[in-house]
């Protein structure tokens, strides 16, 4: 499946500073899995890692419930085989890259989030 690298990712970003969660998770497969510093640091789960759409929701809501202002702002895209990485400005102006991989069906199965300190 092909994906348009800049049609997704602006999409994306809108979707986060929209603060919809069903919109947000519209990009997710239900088996998806992310690691990301962000899960460790709010969870205490020493992996990073949460799996499944249903356990990510409840992170993410919580994680807009306690920043209301969030807003990304996109820096720029890059596209490979089947994966994209989307570079932008995260919360507390934290530069960000996630790297998303993506299943047939053109639904993120995958992402592993970086972040600067």
């Amino acid at each position: 499946m092909e994906i348009d690298n800049n049609a997704f990712a602006k999409e994306w970003v809108d979707s986060w500073n929209s603060h919809d969660i069903d919109r947000i998770l519209a990009h997710y497969s239900d088996d998806f899995e992310i690691t990301t510093p962000m899960i460790k640091i709010a969870l205490g789960l020493d992996t990073g890692t949460l799996a499944g759409k249903q356990n990510v929701r409840k992170y993410w809501e919580e994680a807009l419930r306690k920043m209301p202002d969030l807003c990304f702002e996109l820096k720029d895209v890059t596209g490979s085989v089947n994966s994209i990485a989307i570079y932008y400005k995260s919360v507390m102006d934290k530069m960000a890259i996630e790297v998303m991989f993506f299943n047939d069906q053109g639904e993120v199965n995958k992402v592993v989030a970086h972040y600067t300190n």
